[in-house]
């Protein structure tokens, strides 16, 4: 299973490259493997996450920001699910993974 997180590394909104460093900033802190994906160097791949956010999750005008969330294809969320399983402590089942992953003792 793979994380991957969209993300646009040439987003003029504060607010959007904050809530991507933040998710990429805890996958990083917690060792969970993931792939940035850049939907604005691909177009193929912003219409990839554009058709695979569920309806209820779209916004009613424009278009869902950065960052989206999907375990393979599967969708998890965008950064406010993010944001409330962190606050939650369920960030691992927001993911789709049973738990986080293990640490050898020198490093825990």
């Amino acid at each position: 299973m793979v994380i991957k997180v969209y993300i646009a590394s040439s987003s003029g909104s504060v607010a959007v490259k904050k809530h991507q460093q933040a998710v990429v900033g805890f996958l990083e802190a917690n060792r969970i493997n993931f792939q940035e994906v850049d939907i604005t160097m691909l177009e193929e791949q912003r219409l990839w996450m554009y058709r695979n956010i569920p309806k209820e999750k779209k916004p009613e005008k424009g278009n869902p920001l950065p960052p989206q969330i999907f375990n393979e294809a599967g969708y998890c969320g965008d950064y406010e699910d993010f944001f409330q399983s962190k606050e939650n402590n369920t960030v691992f089942a927001f993911l789709g993974l049973n738990s986080p992953p293990n640490l050898t003792d020198s490093e825990s």
